[in-house]
């Protein structure tokens, strides 16, 4: 009877176990560069900077990462590789950066950015 109760048990962990978002991605910051290690696609993704572009802040969670520089915000999700970015405004001032499982946003004083790593798309609203 002992066995059965623990099967039961595990169909009901299960489910849970299978929402939980592993961790799969890391990065490599250096003065100058940013590797995004994807170990779910077994690749590794370069950052490329721009002439004077420089990183300001980072954030990565189980399978996204926000880079900020000062002339961009850059994002890497790894279920579509690569790294997609969208520009910061003139004088733009960072207020927040979040990242957690899929998903990032970025509060500026102007702008709030959201990055959905499952599709590689930014959003954004005006504040």
């Amino acid at each position: 009877m002992k066995p059965l109760i623990w099967m039961l048990a595990l169909l009901f962990v299960t489910p849970l176990a299978a929402d939980e978002v592993e961790k799969v991605l890391f990065l490599v910051v250096d003065e100058d560069e940013v590797i995004a290690s994807n170990t779910r696609a077994g690749r590794f993704d370069r950052l490329d900077l721009r002439a004077k572009e420089k990183i300001r802040d980072y954030k990565v969670a189980n399978a996204v990462a926000v880079v900020v520089t000062n002339q961009r915000f850059a994002a890497y999700g790894v279920l579509t590789g690569g790294w997609q970015s969208i520009r910061k405004e003139a004088q733009e001032k960072v207020r927040s950066v979040e990242v957690a499982d899929y998903s990032a946003t970025v509060v500026t004083d102007d702008r709030i950015l959201n990055f959905y790593g499952r599709s590689g798309a930014w959003s954004e609203t005006r504040r």
